[in-house]
């Protein structure tokens, strides 16, 4: 400590009698990112100096890893809590941690406790920050070190928060996935020798594509639409005729591919638009390929048994090879939900993570690592008792499936009898497979857009026309919501030049962009009715934010119906409420629309403000809160009263518990991935509907802060032992 100022000991004394705290305790930081237990005035004085934990492990490790302060009413249910029982702090349920930090740098944890289960008040927690800045200052003087970056592929495990793109969980050893490699050879002897070998390899590279897409994968496996549209990537003339043109300038073909990828790459890195930017990740894939059959690269070796694939960036071509290697699970630096890498990993079944950066630096090949994508989480090097925990895990995940198998041929329904439609959220051919692996009820959202996305372009009427009926056909009579194109915004518009936006996603968008441009409706339009053949046909409008538009829509709609030679056996046409305008119109939509569809991911950022795809509030909103319910409640007692139908589809669905909570507000009809399909059923299985409703209505009568909803459910869930 500074000369003058008091031991660590008196500090925390002081601090927890401030605060009405049972427990205060100081962690330092000590070389090789380990936090040691400095002094404690609440825990077992004996664990002083005696209990460690590393820079991302436990809530502790996790408030040093991430500098952010943690306000936890219920700690010991944290995903993050580790168990020291040398402590003796089982008895204590609230937490408060925060950083202790000087000039940027990480000197510590200050952490107080208490037994009841509360979360503590905005004052307290200024209280608790203001002492850490104190207690910076007395550190830094006595020399506490911080964190350190280096080494950080050594033996110590590390931690990275990430998305999920595909849930699942693996332990395996760690593979890396090595990119576009350096060039050997800058400049060429002869440009026309090189420009021929290039020539070569490029011929080499398009026949594996092509025998990827006829037939080199067994059936069902792949999503033909996303190698389509790397094809059309790989045959592209402006990217290769620029690798031409710097052979013909001098450089060796290896030079000249590595250069023009690393230009695009540049490029595309700073662009919003997740699908342009997977257009570059697309072009390193190539690039790679191309490399690789100049240096007449031989057929790679098996992956070890359970291998995790770690890559900075990843094409659909490279991530079909590695399957084919044997691997079980990816996680992906540079790769967002709706990319190729993600869509395919969907598809193949693998388990995936995308955003944990920093990962293939921080990793050894071989090593042993933990995906958990349904958490979030990339572990490397895990502890052997992390490790035995999710080893654990895994053999009651594995028995979980054997019971949900179980569940898919009966109906779902509360354990009190109340019947619920889970339907499927789906885009492109192959996820039709999961209508009958899962038992869904149908199809309660089909993303017309995403196979024209996946071709990269707006197809004619006759090609949408067997797409549509082949999802008619393979539904066998069960309902689809087909969504008109929801293009723009996040989604690049094939074909059409779109003026940038500073919010693409308020901006031209969805039934925007088809009313501004009927003639793309009505072919669109025109298709879903040829297609139906006959049969009944469900269409709903997105991003629809006045009933005006709602009716224009429909009107062509109506219009094309006029022209088909056989309509369809019954009509039904929806809106899809995700604009909080709407829900002040709905009885001028009444007399328009047949049903509404609330779009939960666009209804949750339109209601807060909060763009859905940036990371640093991601997490600062909750489905399960106030104004969200509050919201869908309006809806539904609005829908009954007007006798139309509500359901509700989007990544809220496909949470067990907020998925339980729509059910007992009042939804029956909910549409989500297939993955979360059986999980939801067993949960709803399990419930007394009538008493879990009580609880919800007394929970949001309680006027609880941000996140407390979630909480509380969840500690209920818990108690009666239900299956989150």
């Amino acid at each position: 400590m500074a000369r003058g100022a008091a031991p660590l000991s008196e500090v925390v004394a002081l601090v927890a009698a401030e605060m009405v705290a049972e427990v205060c305790s100081i962690y330092v930081v000590r070389p090789g990112e380990i936090l040691e237990l400095a002094a404690t005035h609440g825990l077992n004085p004996a664990a002083v100096g005696r209990t460690r934990l590393q820079v991302g492990e436990g809530i502790v490790g996790l408030v040093a890893a991430t500098g952010t302060t943690l306000n936890l009413p219920d700690a010991q249910n944290h995903p993050a809590f580790v168990y020291r029982p040398e402590t003796g702090e089982e008895p204590f349920a609230s937490m408060l941690s925060v950083p202790v930090r000087r000039a940027g740098r990480l000197r510590g944890v200050l952490t107080v406790q208490n037994r009841l289960p509360r979360r503590y008040g905005e004052l307290e927690v200024e209280t608790v920050e203001t002492v850490a800045m104190l207690i910076a200052e007395a550190l830094a003087a006595a020399g506490a070190g911080e964190a350190s970056e280096e080494g950080a592929g050594g033996a110590m495990p590390r931690r990275f928060v990430a998305s999920t793109l595909a849930p699942g969980l693996v332990l395996g050893p760690v593979v890396v996935h090595g990119g576009v490699r350096q060039p050997a050879r800058l400049l060429a002897d002869d440009p026309a020798a090189e420009l021929a070998r290039l020539e070569r390899a490029v011929a080499a590279m398009q026949a594996e594509i092509d025998a990827l897409i006829e037939g080199g994968l067994p059936p069902g496996e792949a999503p033909r639409e996303v190698l389509e549209a790397y094809r059309l990537v790989a045959a592209d003339a402006g990217w290769l005729r620029r690798v031409r043109e710097a052979v013909r300038g001098g450089l060796s073909a290896e030079a000249a591919i590595h250069r023009i990828a690393e230009e695009v790459h540049e490029r595309m890195r700073r662009i919003a638009d997740p699908h342009l930017r997977e257009r570059g990740a697309d072009i390193e894939d190539m690039a790679g390929r191309l490399l690789g059959s100049l240096a007449g690269e031989t057929a790679p070796e098996p992956v070890p048994p359970g291998a995790i694939l770690l890559a900075r960036r990843l094409g659909p071509a490279d991530l079909l090879a590695w399957q084919a290697r044997g691997i079980a699970g990816l996680a992906v630096e540079e790769a967002s939900p709706a990319g190729h890498a993600a869509i395919l990993a969907r598809a193949l079944g693998l388990p995936a993570l995308g955003g944990a950066r920093g990962m293939t630096a921080a990793a050894e090949a071989g090593a042993p690592a933990i995906l958990d994508a349904d958490q979030g989480l990339l572990i490397l090097r895990p502890e052997s008792e992390v490790a035995e925990a999710y080893a654990r895990a895994a053999s009651a995940r594995a028995a979980r499936r054997a019971d949900y198998a179980l569940l898919r041929e009966r109906p779902t329904a509360t354990r009190d009898g109340v019947g619920v439609r889970l339907m499927l959220n789906v885009g492109l051919a192959f996820e039709l497979d999961q209508l009958a692996a899962t038992g869904a009820d149908g199809i309660g959202l089909y993303r017309t857009e995403i196979a024209m996305l996946a071709r990269g372009a707006i197809t004619d009427v006759a090609d949408q026309e067997a797409v549509y009926a082949g999802v008619l056909d393979r539904a066998e009579g069960r309902p689809v919501l087909f969504r008109t194109l929801d293009l723009g915004g996040d989604k690049m518009l094939p074909g059409a030049e779109v003026a940038a936006e500073e919010n693409p996603a308020m901006g031209w968008r969805s039934i925007r962009v088809g009313l501004d441009r009927p003639a793309l409706l009505r072919r669109q339009l025109r298709a879903l009715l040829l297609a139906a053949r006959g049969r009944p046909l469900s269409i709903m409008f997105p991003m629809i934010a006045t009933a005006a538009e709602f009716r224009a829509a429909r009107a062509i709609l109506r219009a094309e119906e006029a022209r088909v030679p056989r309509p369809p056996a019954r009509l039904a046409v929806g809106c899809m409420v995700e604009v909080p305008a709407l829900l002040f119109q709905l009885e001028a939509l009444a007399p328009e629309a047949d049903f509404l569809s609330v779009g939960s991911n666009d209804l949750m950022q339109f209601l807060f403000a909060a763009d859905r795809a940036n990371a640093q509030i991601a997490g600062r909103y909750d489905f399960l809160s106030a104004p969200v319910f509050a919201a869908l409640e309006r809806l539904l007692v609005a829908g009954t009263a007007l006798g139309k139908p509500v359901s509700l589809c989007g990544e809220a669905a496909a949470r067990p518990l907020d998925a339980l909570a729509l059910v007992g507000l009042g939804f029956r009809t909910l549409s989500m991935s297939a993955s979360a399909i059986l999980p939801v059923k067993a949960l709803l299985a399990e419930v007394d509907l009538a008493g879990f409703a009580a609880l919800l209505a007394e929970v949001r009568r309680a006027d609880l802060g941000a996140g407390e909803m979630r909480e509380t459910l969840e500690a209920w869930a818990r108690e009666q032992g239900l299956p989150l």
